[in-house]
Protein backbone atom coordinates (compact mmCIF):
# COMPACT_ATOMS: atom_id res chain seq x y z
CA UNK A 1 0.00 0.00 0.00
CA UNK A 2 1.21 3.51 -0.74
CA UNK A 3 2.12 5.83 2.09
CA UNK A 4 -0.98 7.76 3.22
CA UNK A 5 0.90 10.96 2.40
CA UNK A 6 1.01 9.87 -1.25
CA UNK A 7 -2.77 9.54 -1.41
CA UNK A 8 -5.09 12.47 -2.00
CA UNK A 9 -6.38 13.68 1.38
CA UNK A 10 -10.09 13.21 0.59
CA UNK A 11 -9.44 9.75 -0.87
CA UNK A 12 -7.40 8.81 2.19
CA UNK A 13 -10.31 9.86 4.41
CA UNK A 14 -12.73 7.70 2.41
CA UNK A 15 -10.30 4.77 2.66
CA UNK A 16 -10.05 5.25 6.43
CA UNK A 17 -13.84 5.42 6.80
CA UNK A 18 -14.29 2.32 4.67
CA UNK A 19 -11.79 0.33 6.69
CA UNK A 20 -13.35 1.47 9.95
CA UNK A 21 -16.72 0.21 8.69
CA UNK A 22 -15.17 -3.08 7.60
CA UNK A 23 -13.29 -3.52 10.89
CA UNK A 24 -16.52 -3.01 12.83
CA UNK A 25 -17.93 -6.02 11.00
CA UNK A 26 -14.83 -8.20 11.26
CA UNK A 27 -13.90 -7.72 7.58
CA UNK A 28 -10.26 -7.39 6.49
CA UNK A 29 -9.14 -3.88 5.53
CA UNK A 30 -8.84 -2.69 1.95
CA UNK A 31 -5.37 -1.98 0.60
CA UNK A 32 -4.62 0.81 -1.84
CA UNK A 33 -4.14 0.07 -5.54
CA UNK A 34 -2.59 2.93 -7.51
CA UNK A 35 -3.79 1.52 -10.84
CA UNK A 36 -7.38 1.43 -9.59
CA UNK A 37 -6.97 4.99 -8.34
CA UNK A 38 -5.89 6.05 -11.83
CA UNK A 39 -8.97 4.42 -13.34
CA UNK A 40 -11.17 6.00 -10.67
CA UNK A 41 -9.75 9.45 -11.34
CA UNK A 42 -10.29 9.18 -15.09
CA UNK A 43 -13.94 8.32 -14.52
CA UNK A 44 -14.33 10.93 -11.80
CA UNK A 45 -13.10 13.64 -14.17
CA UNK A 46 -15.66 12.43 -16.70
CA UNK A 47 -18.42 12.74 -14.09
CA UNK A 48 -17.38 16.32 -13.38
CA UNK A 49 -17.36 17.09 -17.10
CA UNK A 50 -20.81 15.51 -17.54
CA UNK A 51 -22.07 17.27 -14.39
CA UNK A 52 -23.73 14.02 -13.29
CA UNK A 53 -22.92 10.71 -11.66
CA UNK A 54 -22.97 7.45 -13.58
CA UNK A 55 -21.01 4.21 -13.80
CA UNK A 56 -20.61 4.57 -17.55
CA UNK A 57 -21.07 7.22 -20.21
CA UNK A 58 -21.35 6.89 -23.96
CA UNK A 59 -18.12 5.91 -25.71
CA UNK A 60 -16.57 4.96 -22.35
CA UNK A 61 -15.35 1.46 -21.35
CA UNK A 62 -17.04 -0.21 -18.40
CA UNK A 63 -15.34 -0.26 -15.00
CA UNK A 64 -13.60 -3.60 -15.58
CA UNK A 65 -12.02 -2.45 -18.83
CA UNK A 66 -11.11 0.95 -17.37
CA UNK A 67 -9.37 -0.76 -14.46
CA UNK A 68 -7.51 -3.20 -16.69
CA UNK A 69 -6.40 -0.43 -19.05
CA UNK A 70 -4.98 1.42 -16.05
CA UNK A 71 -2.89 -1.62 -15.14
CA UNK A 72 -4.94 -3.38 -12.45
CA UNK A 73 -5.07 -7.19 -12.31
CA UNK A 74 -8.16 -8.78 -10.79
CA UNK A 75 -10.90 -11.39 -11.06
CA UNK A 76 -13.57 -9.22 -9.45
CA UNK A 77 -14.16 -5.47 -9.71
CA UNK A 78 -16.94 -3.23 -8.37
CA UNK A 79 -17.52 0.51 -8.26
CA UNK A 80 -19.17 3.17 -6.10
CA UNK A 81 -19.88 6.71 -7.34
CA UNK A 82 -21.25 9.74 -5.53
CA UNK A 83 -21.43 13.51 -5.26
CA UNK A 84 -21.70 15.17 -1.84
CA UNK A 85 -20.25 18.12 0.12
CA UNK A 86 -17.66 16.18 2.14
CA UNK A 87 -15.93 12.79 2.24
CA UNK A 88 -17.94 11.92 5.36
CA UNK A 89 -21.17 12.67 3.51
CA UNK A 90 -20.02 10.54 0.59
CA UNK A 91 -19.24 7.62 2.91
CA UNK A 92 -22.51 7.97 4.76
CA UNK A 93 -24.41 8.00 1.48
CA UNK A 94 -22.72 4.80 0.39
CA UNK A 95 -23.50 3.14 3.71
CA UNK A 96 -27.18 4.08 3.39
CA UNK A 97 -27.42 2.57 -0.11
CA UNK A 98 -27.68 -1.23 -0.09
CA UNK A 99 -25.76 -1.70 -3.34
CA UNK A 100 -22.96 0.71 -2.46
CA UNK A 101 -22.73 -0.66 1.07
CA UNK A 102 -22.49 -4.19 -0.29
CA UNK A 103 -19.56 -3.17 -2.51
CA UNK A 104 -17.75 -1.38 0.30
CA UNK A 105 -18.23 -4.21 2.80
CA UNK A 106 -17.71 -7.09 0.38
CA UNK A 107 -15.22 -9.50 2.05
CA UNK A 108 -14.36 -10.75 -1.44
CA UNK A 109 -12.59 -7.51 -2.40
CA UNK A 110 -9.20 -6.65 -0.92
CA UNK A 111 -7.97 -3.54 -2.77
CA UNK A 112 -9.42 -0.14 -3.64
CA UNK A 113 -8.55 2.95 -5.63
CA UNK A 114 -10.39 6.18 -4.85
CA UNK A 115 -10.56 9.57 -6.55
CA UNK A 116 -12.29 12.75 -5.44
CA UNK A 117 -12.67 15.82 -7.70
CA UNK A 118 -14.42 19.10 -6.88
CA UNK A 119 -17.22 19.97 -9.26
CA UNK A 120 -20.20 22.29 -9.62
CA UNK A 121 -22.38 20.36 -7.17
CA UNK A 122 -19.76 19.36 -4.62
CA UNK A 123 -17.16 16.60 -4.38
CA UNK A 124 -17.49 13.92 -7.03
CA UNK A 125 -16.11 10.57 -5.89
CA UNK A 126 -15.33 7.20 -7.46
CA UNK A 127 -14.19 4.13 -5.52
CA UNK A 128 -13.14 1.08 -7.52
CA UNK A 129 -12.87 -2.15 -5.51
CA UNK A 130 -11.20 -5.37 -6.64
CA UNK A 131 -10.10 -8.81 -5.65
CA UNK A 132 -6.52 -8.46 -6.81
CA UNK A 133 -4.69 -11.18 -8.70
CA UNK A 134 -0.87 -11.20 -8.61
CA UNK A 135 0.88 -10.71 -11.94
CA UNK A 136 3.05 -13.83 -12.29
CA UNK A 137 5.61 -14.87 -14.87
CA UNK A 138 5.45 -18.20 -16.69
CA UNK A 139 7.99 -19.77 -14.34
CA UNK A 140 6.22 -18.37 -11.27
CA UNK A 141 2.92 -19.92 -12.33
CA UNK A 142 4.63 -23.26 -12.91
CA UNK A 143 6.39 -23.05 -9.55
CA UNK A 144 3.09 -22.35 -7.78
CA UNK A 145 1.28 -25.30 -9.37
CA UNK A 146 4.31 -27.57 -8.87
CA UNK A 147 4.37 -26.71 -5.17
CA UNK A 148 0.69 -27.65 -4.86
CA UNK A 149 1.31 -30.97 -6.61
CA UNK A 150 4.29 -31.81 -4.41
CA UNK A 151 2.15 -31.14 -1.35
CA UNK A 152 -0.16 -33.86 -2.71
CA UNK A 153 2.74 -36.32 -2.96
CA UNK A 154 3.35 -35.88 -6.70
CA UNK A 155 6.92 -35.67 -8.01
CA UNK A 156 7.34 -32.84 -10.54
CA UNK A 157 9.85 -33.00 -13.40
CA UNK A 158 12.35 -30.17 -13.70
CA UNK A 159 11.91 -29.73 -17.47
CA UNK A 160 8.54 -28.14 -18.39
CA UNK A 161 9.02 -28.31 -22.18
CA UNK A 162 6.45 -31.00 -23.00
CA UNK A 163 3.78 -29.49 -20.77
CA UNK A 164 4.42 -26.03 -22.21
CA UNK A 165 3.99 -27.39 -25.72
CA UNK A 166 0.69 -29.06 -24.78
CA UNK A 167 -0.43 -25.87 -23.03
CA UNK A 168 0.10 -23.85 -26.21
CA UNK A 169 -1.35 -26.36 -28.68
CA UNK A 170 -4.00 -28.18 -26.67
CA UNK A 171 -3.30 -31.19 -28.91
CA UNK A 172 -3.49 -34.35 -26.81
CA UNK A 173 -2.51 -36.53 -29.77
CA UNK A 174 1.05 -35.21 -29.47
CA UNK A 175 1.28 -35.82 -25.73
CA UNK A 176 2.80 -38.99 -24.33
CA UNK A 177 1.24 -39.10 -20.92
CA UNK A 178 -1.17 -41.25 -18.95
CA UNK A 179 -3.38 -38.21 -18.43
CA UNK A 180 -3.09 -34.65 -19.76
CA UNK A 181 -5.03 -31.80 -18.18
CA UNK A 182 -5.33 -28.19 -19.35
CA UNK A 183 -7.17 -25.30 -17.68
CA UNK A 184 -7.44 -21.53 -17.38
CA UNK A 185 -8.27 -19.74 -14.13
CA UNK A 186 -7.34 -16.61 -12.25
CA UNK A 187 -5.79 -18.21 -9.19
CA UNK A 188 -2.72 -20.44 -9.77
CA UNK A 189 -2.60 -21.21 -6.05
CA UNK A 190 -5.63 -23.50 -6.40
CA UNK A 191 -5.78 -26.83 -8.22
CA UNK A 192 -8.94 -27.66 -10.19
CA UNK A 193 -11.27 -30.06 -8.38
CA UNK A 194 -11.01 -32.58 -11.23
CA UNK A 195 -7.20 -32.65 -10.91
CA UNK A 196 -7.46 -33.18 -7.15
CA UNK A 197 -9.76 -36.13 -7.81
CA UNK A 198 -7.27 -37.67 -10.22
CA UNK A 199 -4.46 -37.31 -7.71
CA UNK A 200 -6.68 -38.74 -4.98
CA UNK A 201 -7.20 -41.90 -7.06
CA UNK A 202 -3.61 -42.92 -6.32
CA UNK A 203 -2.95 -43.80 -9.98
CA UNK A 204 -0.47 -41.00 -10.62
CA UNK A 205 2.86 -40.25 -8.99
CA UNK A 206 4.72 -37.93 -11.39
CA UNK A 207 3.87 -34.79 -13.30
CA UNK A 208 5.20 -32.24 -15.76
CA UNK A 209 3.85 -28.71 -15.32
CA UNK A 210 3.80 -26.02 -18.00
CA UNK A 211 2.22 -22.61 -18.44
CA UNK A 212 1.55 -20.45 -21.48
CA UNK A 213 -0.44 -17.31 -22.40
CA UNK A 214 -4.23 -17.68 -21.98
CA UNK A 215 -6.34 -18.22 -25.08
CA UNK A 216 -9.79 -17.09 -26.26
CA UNK A 217 -10.15 -14.57 -23.47
CA UNK A 218 -13.29 -12.47 -23.25
CA UNK A 219 -13.05 -9.52 -20.93
CA UNK A 220 -10.29 -7.88 -18.92
CA UNK A 221 -9.95 -10.33 -16.04
CA UNK A 222 -6.50 -11.72 -15.21
CA UNK A 223 -6.25 -15.38 -16.19
CA UNK A 224 -3.51 -18.02 -16.28
CA UNK A 225 -3.32 -21.11 -18.53
CA UNK A 226 -1.73 -24.26 -17.13
CA UNK A 227 -1.08 -27.79 -18.37
CA UNK A 228 -0.24 -30.82 -16.26
CA UNK A 229 0.93 -34.15 -17.66
CA UNK A 230 0.41 -36.99 -15.19
CA UNK A 231 2.16 -40.34 -15.02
Amino acid sequence: MESPRAIQAEAAQLLQLANQARAGRGIAPLRWDASLATAARQHCLRMVAENSISHRYSNEPDVANRAAQAGAHFNLVEENVAVAPTPAAIHNGWMRSSGHRSNLLNPGVDHVGIAVVAGRHGLYAVADYEHAIPLLSQTQVEASVSSLLRAQGISVAANPTNARAYCASGNQDRVRSSHAMLWQQSDPTQLPTSLKSLIGSGKYHQAIVGSCPPQSLEGPFTTYRVAVLLE
